[in-house]
């Protein structure tokens, strides 16, 4: 699909680049210290990712990071309504929020919120669903194994591909069960989320059979611990490897990147669209 819907009738366009889901995250734990930020920081912050390219802003206050512990909606809504709600006097660009709680989603939502990003695929909390399908709110569909605490204590796929794919099918249409319509459902393969360096490779070169031709697809790959692995550096020297796994996942059919540098990934998908553009052109070419 190459639009997504939101509520009050505005829609996500994924028809000509690529977008930019900017990361802040409102706790104090996340993996990566950069995305931290609270209260007007986190709005001020936001408000820039949008200056340097950004079309959706993801606020999130639970750390998913392997490891991470679990927090009480409680405290979740008292560290992002009030930053959504300050967030939408000032612009109205759209706002995901990284959570797996009705009672959460119902707070944000209720703060201008348009979609929910949920890393349990609306398995955690039996109420998100319907709530998502009464307000009408986008959502993102997430496959991970197992719980944060425990997801990559010796993670095992017979096929990391199939396995993935067919789970996220199959989140697609218990959402649909639910109400949410499918052109508010986005699907993420769950980069590093209980899975090994070569799960999250093959996921990455195998992005158009995860997304089929029914959902577009985000993928978060920034600065995750794969690319340490994969390149020997600490998060913070994760930047280049990030951009060289962004540009395969573009390659390969991501239509929505999570990211933590803004400005870097709008470069990327600058230089992308121009390449892509000029193929199609030699090809038309070509044909006729």
């Amino acid at each position: 699909m190459s639009m997504v819907g939101l509520p009050g009738g505005r829609v996500l366009d994924l028809s000509g680049s690529p977008l930019i889901m900017a990361i802040i995250n409102c706790n104090d734990d996340s993996f990566f210290a950069g995305s931290r930020a609270d209260g007007e920081a986190a709005v001020d912050r936001a408000l820039r990712f949008l200056d340097q390219g950004a079309h959706i802003i993801d606020f999130g206050a639970e750390s998913s990071r392997p490891g991470a512990v679990y927090i009480p909606a409680r405290e979740e809504i008292r560290r992002l309504a009030p930053v959504i709600e300050s967030f939408r006097r000032r612009s109205d660009a759209p706002v995901s929020v990284d959570t797996r709680k009705a009672e959460t989603g119902k707070a944000v939502l209720d703060a201008g919120a348009d979609i929910i990003n949920d890393i349990s695929a609306l398995e955690d909390d039996p109420d998100l669903a319907p709530l998502c399908a009464g307000r009408g709110a986008a959502v993102v569909l997430t496959h991970k194994k197992g719980i944060p605490q425990t997801m990559q204590l010796f993670p095992h796929y017979d096929d990391p591909v199939r396995e993935v794919r067919e789970y996220l099918a199959k989140a697609a249409e218990r959402a649909r069960l639910a109400g949410i319509a499918g052109d508010r459902i986005i699907l993420d393969p769950g980069i590093g989320f209980g899975k090994t360096t070569e799960d999250n490779c093959a996921l990455i070169a195998h992005l158009a059979e995860i997304r089929g031709s029914d959902y577009p697809v985000l993928v978060g790959l920034s600065r995750k611990s794969f690319i340490g692995e994969l390149t020997g550096r600490p998060v913070e020297e994760r930047l280049w490897g990030t951009l060289a796994a962004e540009a395969a996942a573009l390659f390969y059919g991501a239509g929505i990147l999570r990211v933590h540098d803004v400005r870097e990934t709008a470069d990327l998908i600058a230089v992308w669209k121009a390449v892509a553009v000029s193929k199609t052109k030699v090809s038309e070419y070509a044909m006729g």
